[in-house]
């Protein structure tokens, strides 16, 4: 199982170290969400994460930025919905429904389910799926990541419903995270 952080909205001091502290300590990729960001400001972001942590993030938004290197990787969701012509680096979507999932094709590299727990970061945000009738769906295997109160609590039931990963935001960067995952994640690199 292969894990992901999602980063908090905002920029906040010392980010860039924790990206690679987690990416260090065995998290499989981060994705750079910052929706109220501009361009400018993510590329100093980006440039200022070390080039070979840089092929294992992923960008939410401006995408131009991964078409030049500072990232290896895209996510598709409601916002930017559409593949960037000759992108060659991951591609990865989030899915709210089953049959969001189902129609993901090949183009995907992995896709987010959620919300598959109650969600952290979002108040009222409740889980949308029943876990035996995930198990049992088909649809469930090695490029789906569960996403939505996401917690190292979890894992095993995450796994044991046939997720290849799990995505989290908030559990992602509580108190020392590279420590939490580093300790959490050597049975699921």
């Amino acid at each position: 199982m292969r894990l992901i952080a999602i980063t908090k909205p905002e920029f906040w001091p010392g980010e860039g170290q924790a990206i690679c502290g987690l990416l260090n300590s065995g998290v499989w990729r981060v994705h750079v969400r910052k929706p109220g960001a501009s361009a400018g400001e993510m590329e100093r972001f980006l440039s200022g994460i070390p080039e070979d942590f840089r092929p294992r993030l992923s960008l939410h938004d401006c995408f131009p930025l991964a078409m030049r290197g500072l990232a290896g990787g895209v996510h598709m969701n409601r916002r930017n919905p559409h593949i960037p012509d000759g992108f060659k680096g991951m591609v990865s979507r989030s899915c709210h429904t089953l049959e969001e999932l189902r129609m993901s094709g090949p183009e995907y590299d992995y896709m987010f389910l959620s919300p598959i727990f109650d969600s952290i970061s979002k108040p009222g945000y409740g889980a949308h799926f029943d876990l035996g009738m995930l198990k049992g769906c088909g649809l469930i295997d090695e490029r789906v990541f569960a996403l939505g109160g996401v917690t190292p609590e979890r894992f095993e039931t995450i796994e044991a419903i046939g997720f290849g990963g799990a995505a989290m935001l908030s559990a992602a960067w509580e108190n020392n995270p590279s420590k939490t995952f580093g300790a959490k994640t050597s049975k699921f690199r």
